[in-house]
């Protein structure tokens, strides 16, 4: 069966006579709006910066004892305690001491990982994507699944109603024919749903938790695609099917994977899921590592979006570096206010976007921002050789994302959205060293060029930008 999107996108030849139809959805399913980041260049009263580990809230004393500790280690770290105060103010989950986290590159080492874990699992798996396709890769962990349930281990499954719609029903009627429980997020049909209709709300985690003490997460779906890993070829606009898909997931062991596991258990209930079995408050695991991690979760179900705020924030506070690698860039105003403002007063500022994507559509509204930029002195690359689906932030070389969440309206209103926030120069180190090789496998975009493309181009990118906000 063939593979349906790996995001919610407008297909290659993007439908504009629907547009009326899209607008229509939109209008049923209501509108969020983003929220007014103008209060993060306010100055903050200064507070102390709060953690915890797997037996609770850090002592004030503690706390402090690690901020003095990463300081002394990383350098000024003035973006932790403004972005830990300004968390702290909006809300969300704590930021977690004593965890391991393992860098994945593309899906054979993810795959590999998982498949490890899965193996290895004794009590509970719960498994949250935005597409589980029914092909080789899919058999593969339906297999273990169903592996697992029969020796006692429960499994529990959310998927998307639109992402998984190329997988046919007896994929999932067999799981839960073994007791595998199975919940579809928001199904298209109305007649199945649990709660107000809402289709333009959907799930785009991609979240493995096993035994509560393991966790994957970032970009990568339960599909063929990615299954030949990244390749350095030609490049082109068009998406070549051999290509390989360029993404990135981390392994995450260690108490932080508790906040990951409310997040699984809270999408579950919100859609009206039969009660998980040994549900409850999940309790952190044993210390693993060294790394500081944040779970961040975002849904249009709450107020805003923790990940946007977080992500501005993190820009805005920026004072040397900000490296981005993303798969869908259509920025709105705000996201590209803080971008060109941190280019304008010096931070190094450097974007690796596709030379090629699933979404034209997206692809060329993206691109109609990029003489503004370059303008403003940010530095743009455009991945060859393989389809980018990369979603990874690195600032001043000591705080990192890595999740799901693209660059664009989608991510930031209408999508649920999984990220791993991780402080500290060791991981980030890492993830440079990944954004360096693929800005060697990438194409820079000079300004004097860019202003000489064909008019046609232009036009094209003009256009798809007045839907940026339905893409």
């Amino acid at each position: 069966m063939s593979s349906p999107p790996a995001c919610p996108r407008a297909p290659a030849s993007f439908p504009w006579r629907r547009a009326a139809a899209v607008l229509a959805a939109l209008a049923l399913s209501g509108c969020a709006s983003l929220p007014d980041t103008r209060f993060l260049s306010d100055r903050y009263e200064e507070q102390s910066s709060h953690f915890r580990d797997a037996w609770g809230p850090l002592s004030e004393k503690r706390s402090a004892a690690i901020v003095a500790q990463l300081k002394r280690n990383n350098g000024d770290l003035d973006i932790l305690d403004r972005q830990t105060v300004l968390e702290q103010q909006i809300g969300g989950s704590a930021l977690v001491v004593g965890n391991k986290v393992t860098l994945l590159q593309d899906g054979p080492a993810t795959y590999g990982a998982m498949f490890a874990a899965l193996r290895a699992a004794r009590d509970r798996i719960d498994i949250e994507s935005y597409i589980i396709e029914d092909g080789e890769i899919g058999e593969k962990f339906a297999a273990l699944l169903l592996e697992r349930q029969s020796h006692g281990v429960q499994v529990n499954a959310i998927y998307d109603s639109v992402g998984t719609s190329g997988t046919g029903q007896p994929f999932f009627d067999r799981l839960r024919k073994a007791g595998i429980q199975v919940l579809e997020f928001n199904p298209v049909n109305p007649l199945h749903l649990k709660k107000a209709w809402a289709p333009n709300h959907r799930d785009h985690r991609k979240l493995l938790v096993v035994d509560g003490s393991i966790a994957f997460l970032g970009g990568i779906n339960i599909s063929n695609v990615y299954s030949s890993g990244s390749s350095i070829g030609h490049s082109g606009q068009a998406v070549d099917p051999t290509l390989g898909w360029r993404d990135t997931d981390v392994q995450i062991e260690g108490p932080v994977v508790a906040e990951f596991e409310k997040l699984f258990q809270d999408t579950w209930q919100k859609q009206g899921g039969k009660p998980l079995a040994g549900a409850g408050t999940p309790s952190p695991g044993a210390p693993r590592g060294q790394e500081i991690v944040r779970a961040v979760g975002s849904t249009p179900d709450d107020s805003f979006s923790l990940m946007y705020l977080t992500l501005i924030s993190a820009i805005t506070n920026a004072q040397k570096q900000v490296y981005i690698t993303n798969a869908y860039f259509v920025p709105d105003p705000q996201l590209l206010g803080a971008l060109l403002a941190a280019a304008r007063r010096g931070v190094d500022v450097r974007l690796i976007l596709p030379s090629q994507s699933d979404s034209a559509a997206a692809y060329l509204a993206g691109r109609s921002y990029y003489e503004e930029l370059l303008e403003a002195g940010v530095k743009i690359y455009e991945r060859r050789g393989s389809l980018l689906h990369v979603k990874t932030v690195i600032v001043d070389g000591v705080w990192s994302s890595v999740g799901s969440s693209n660059l664009d309206w989608r991510s930031a209103m209408d999508n649920d959205e999984v990220n791993a926030v991780i402080l500290g120069r060791g991981f980030a180190a890492q993830m440079r060293a990944a954004y360096l090789k693929d800005m060697a496998a990438s194409d820079a975009i000079e300004l004097e060029a860019w202003r000489g493309r064909p008019l046609r181009a232009r036009f094209k990118e003009a256009v798809a930008r007045l839907w940026g906000p339905l893409l």
